[in-house]
């Protein structure tokens, strides 16, 4: 009776291994069907987000690179293989510095044309999105500003500025920018009046067709010699408040300045980053302790191409070891939805990098200052962020504007091979 009930427990078990087997086949075999088909990409050259290699190819798998190595020791498979040719192979750049909400600017159009990642300062607030066959968004929020201060003296308040006149407003305003999804916290310290800038001074624009897309083109204009009142700036204490509040939550803090006053209270105070170089001229005593403190720099230095001291600030931020990163600010007039080449091109110019150092401060760069690990590079482990232009753009920025391979997170966006 004992060995009898024995085997039809032994029988039951062995029916139940078989089913839950087959319900986890099954749900595989579906996991499989449902997943993007795997994609290799050959080309004659790949820059991994630091160096560029040549006979390599690349292998992604659910969205992320699996595997670079040579073309020989890829076997046949499933995966969609491309082969690009006289190509390029590159990670998708990340715009560090963008008005894409608050100017209306199409996501898509800017990530078909090779930028994967964006940064949008001085907007809706939110939190992080796309980056799957879409481009991925990182917001400040509004900026942080003195009452009456920019940019609410020229272009209001809603969901563009938050006003803060004390120390408990100012850290306030800060847990709720991380609340609703902050990733950067952005300040103004800006009083208006330099020379040269879009925000302030006379500045001409050459097409029509972006006036209708650029708020900025509204903006009043002022000379750098007028005898209008300046913008007030946040004092120092409440910066101070700022950065403290935001480092406590992991977050880093950029400012919008432009002139000396603005740089001494961001240096002061220990902001993270300079959200533009300077308009005006800013004394070397202030620039080597920005330098010193590690101040990151973002360039636009195609939007502020007019100011008067952008050149010579670039050049000495360079001399004392300055760290670049690309922004170019799009929205701004002039500037494409997309790479802007000749933000590249100035950044050899005026800053005297060489053009693998261009290419390093929008992927490679920018991905470790924002604290994603791996985004910027093509390496086992990151996301499939790629494009791809015919040709080598060490040799002409240009083709980078029209990229003929997009991939985002693992989804092809464009493919012209």
């Amino acid at each position: 009776m004992f060995i009898k009930i024995f085997f039809c427990l032994t029988s039951q078990i062995n029916n139940l291994l078989i089913i839950g087997l087959a319900i986890f086949t099954a749900s595989s075999v579906a996991a499989q069907e449902t997943g993007s088909r795997p994609i290799l990409l050959h080309a004659a050259r790949v820059f991994d987000g630091n160096s560029i290699r040549t006979n390599v190819s690349i292998l992604v798998v659910n969205g992320q690179i699996a595997r670079i190595d040579t073309r020989e020791s890829f076997k046949p498979g499933n995966a969609q293989a491309i082969d690009l040719g006289d190509a390029t192979i590159l990670p998708g750049f990340i715009e560090l510095h963008a008005h894409l909400s608050f100017q209306n600017v199409p996501a898509d159009i800017v990530l078909k044309h090779g930028i994967t990642t964006i940064r949008d300062l001085g907007g809706p607030i939110h939190k992080p999105y796309g980056g799957k066959g879409s481009l991925r968004v990182l917001t400040s929020g509004p900026i942080i500003t003195a009452p009456g201060g920019y940019p609410i003296a020229n272009l209001g308040v809603a969901n563009i500025a938050t006003a803060v006149s004390t120390v408990e407003e100012a850290r306030e305003a800060v847990r709720n920018h991380i609340n609703g999804g902050a990733a950067v916290i952005k300040i103004a310290l800006e009083p208006g009046g330099e020379a040269g800038a879009p925000w302030s001074s006379g500045h001409s624009h050459h097409k029509q067709a972006d006036a209708e897309h650029s708020n900025f083109n509204h903006m009043p204009v002022h000379s750098a010699h007028s005898s209008r009142q300046a913008w007030p700036l946040l004092p120092e204490n409440i910066v101070k408040a700022i950065v403290a509040e935001a480092h406590k939550h992991d977050r880093k803090v950029t400012a919008h300045l432009a002139e000396a006053r603005g740089a001494e209270i961001a240096i002061n105070s220990g902001v993270d980053e300079w959200a533009h170089i300077p308009c005006d001229i800013i004394p070397e005593s202030l620039l080597k302790k920005a330098v010193a403190q590690n101040v990151k720099i973002v360039t636009t230095l195609d939007t502020l191409a007019r100011c008067a001291g952008v050149s010579h600030n670039a050049n000495v931020l360079a001399s004392l070891g300055a760290e670049f990163l690309y922004g170019a600010e799009i929205a701004h007039s002039d500037i494409p939805w997309g790479i802007d080449a000749q933000e590249l091109i100035y950044m050899v110019q005026m800053v005297r990098m060489q053009p693998i150092d261009v290419l390093r401060s929008a992927t490679l760069k920018p991905g470790q200052h924002l604290n994603i690990p791996l985004l910027g590079t093509l390496q086992p482990g990151a996301p499939a962020d790629i494009i791809a232009v015919k040709g080598n753009p060490i040799h002409a920025f240009k083709i980078l504007e029209y990229p003929d391979l997009v991939i985002s997170g693992g989804e092809i966006v464009v493919n012209n091979f």
